[in-house]
């Protein structure tokens, strides 16, 4: 089935602070590594995590942030944790002050993995709606504090995660070792795009596990990187602030090693989307490259090493589609299976079949919406070109029926 590229862009690391503390992930046992089955959400990777022994959550990996993050402070306060410091951090997209507590001493528990000593930053309200972006309960986001102990290989097909003591790591042949830099914590590597006019330019980029998107690229990074004349204005994602914008075009390839892709998707942030990011920090780049790219392949992170090592995942040839019909969903509800449209693109089919924001989805090709969950309603609404779908809506006391015919507006 088609992924889908609703672009949550998780823009959090803490690369202003310094905590001092010890950071304390091991194995449990004598053995030298330990796999984690994970779930994916958007091209997002959840594991569960058990917070001070006592409270079992669920956390995205996130190779883009520094140190742990509770995403709802009523977790920390049942626990009764101290908080050391409070924070008021910009957000991103919009002008924007989130509050956020520092606490320190915390126990972060993941299948075979224990954590101690360590210290996490706690967000006074859940600015992100994680879980109704996501459609599943995910409190969290863990991220250099395991990448930095272990080597870490991402198995997107098996949806496992394999964590090696680095002493232990033994290189696989049929890997393609390609050489990153880890700066400010987070992994940066070299590629090549090129657009449909025959222009090649080089690229340096974050590798993000915490988004969503497969390439995005920063006009203002290099003169070189421009918007292609066919695109299109969307919402890409969230960050703290709320909601981010930029446009969405296609690209002629992306290289990375010796793999490519053609005809991909590229997504350029308005020119003040990521001021005030500390997700970037300070790091000259050009972009990143995220989930929507990631998840083609089956990757090893060796940050201690400064390489990762790829090849070809069982989706690596599967074309790249952005949101067919024009629809932005969030679930809401205690069950998260309650679908409301947020946003509708301008000129898409969503649009031209008259959908508007605040339309509550009911049931998508005679499938009740109470049955699904939101990954199912989003890879309906991207499935394919010229996918027919009969969706019925709630709008307020009124039940509508409406048929659409996929499209793509690149």
């Amino acid at each position: 089935m088609k992924k889908t590229l609703i672009g949550l862009f998780f823009l959090l690391v803490l690369s202003t602070f310094s905590f001092g503390q010890q950071l304390g992930f091991r194995i449990s046992g004598n053995t030298k590594k330990v796999s984690i089955p994970f779930e994916t959400y958007n091209n997002l990777i959840v594991v569960p995590v058990i917070l001070n022994n006592q409270i079992p959550l669920k956390f995205i990996i996130d190779t883009g942030v520094r140190t742990a993050i509770l995403t709802e402070r009523a977790f920390s306060d049942i626990l009764g944790l101290n908080y050391s410091k409070k924070y008021l951090i910009s957000g991103i997209g919009e002008e924007k002050q989130i509050e956020a507590f520092v606490t320190n001493n915390v126990s972060l528990t993941l299948p075979g993995i224990r954590g101690r000593g360590h210290a996490m930053l706690v967000l006074n309200e859940d600015y992100l709606e994680l879980r109704n972006y996501l459609g599943t309960d995910v409190h969290g986001i863990l991220g250099y504090e395991l990448f930095s102990r272990f080597i870490v290989q991402i198995d997107y097909d098996q949806k496992t995660l394999t964590l090696t003591t680095p002493q232990y790591f033994r290189q696989k042949r049929s890997y393609q070792e390609i050489p990153i830099s880890v700066e400010d914590t987070k992994p940066y590597v070299r590629g090549m795009i090129s657009y449909k006019d025959g222009r090649e330019i080089p690229v340096k980029l974050l590798i993000d596990t915490g988004a969503s998107h497969g390439l995005l690229l920063e006009e203002n990074s290099d003169e070189q990187i421009t918007i292609p004349e066919k695109h299109i204005k969307s919402e890409l994602g969230r960050g703290l602030a709320g909601k981010l914008e930029g446009n969405i075009a296609r690209l002629s390839s992306f290289q990375l090693g010796k793999y490519a892709w053609e005809d991909l998707i590229a997504t350029f942030p308005t020119s003040n989307s990521f001021l005030d990011s500390l997700k970037y920090g300070g790091v000259e780049r050009n972009g990143s490259i995220g989930g929507e790219i990631l998840s083609r392949l089956k990757v090893i992170m060796d940050f201690p090493g400064e390489k990762i090592y790829i090849k070809k995942g069982k989706d690596f040839r599967d074309d790249f589609s952005y949101n067919l019909s024009g629809l932005v969903v969030k679930a809401k509800g205690s069950r998260l299976n309650t679908f409301e449209v947020i946003e509708v693109r301008k000129g898409s089919v969503g649009d031209e079949a008259g959908f508007i924001q605040g339309d509550i989805i009911t049931s998508i090709n005679s499938i009740s919406a109470k049955n699904m969950h939101l990954n199912q309603v989003t890879n309906f609404l991207n499935a394919r070109e010229n996918k027919k779908l009969r969706i019925e809506i709630q709008r307020g006391s009124e039940k509508i029926k409406k048929k659409i015919r996929l499209k793509s507006q690149i």
